[in-house]
């Protein structure tokens, strides 16, 4: 075999590794940095516990309710679910702490009711039936695990967010 029919299909697979890296390199890494945007204290130590998975700081958070939900979550405890007051937010927490998408269906409202089952089930077509189109493009990112539907979200809070949980 000669040296030129070796490098074509050495060159053809430099190609198809270059095209990968350009893909990726347009899609900014996300992590617990990208909380550092969010406005408020709460919902910014929750999205750094949660995109670090780190329990202990769910303690920096002030409300009960999603301190509790945090610490749920990140540790995937139902039990811890419990105390939660809000009857949505202890719902979802049930949920996502290791429940199934039938602890979604007493939410009350309908977009976070889908959210939930969706991210519960871990299943993005269950996104499509959304209505707000930015949290449609949240619940996608964060259930395929792929933050290339965060770009497209308005408020920056959530697309931070996104960021951070999707990865």
């Amino acid at each position: 075999m000669s040296l030129p029919r070796l490098l074509s299909p050495f060159a053809a697979l430099v190609a198809v590794f270059g095209a990968f890296a350009l893909m990726f390199a347009a899609v900014p890494a996300a992590s617990a940095s990208d909380c550092g945007s969010i406005s408020d204290s709460d919902d910014r130590n929750l999205c750094r516990a949660i995109s670090k998975k780190n329990a202990s700081d769910c303690g920096s958070i002030g409300d009960s309710d999603k301190r509790n939900y945090c610490r749920a979550v990140v540790k995937g405890n139902r039990s811890d679910c419990g105390s939660i007051s809000d009857s949505d937010l202890r719902n979802r927490c049930r949920a996502e702490a290791g429940g199934s998408s039938s602890d979604c269906g007493s939410i009350s409202d309908s977009d976070q009711r889908n959210l939930c089952r969706a991210r519960s089930k871990g299943n993005a077509s269950d996104c499509g039936s959304i209505s707000d189109s930015d949290l449609r493009n949240y619940c996608r990112a964060t259930v395929k695990k792929s933050s290339s539907d965060c770009g497209s979200i308005r408020d920056s809070d959530l697309r931070n967010r996104c960021r951070a949980e999707s990865r």
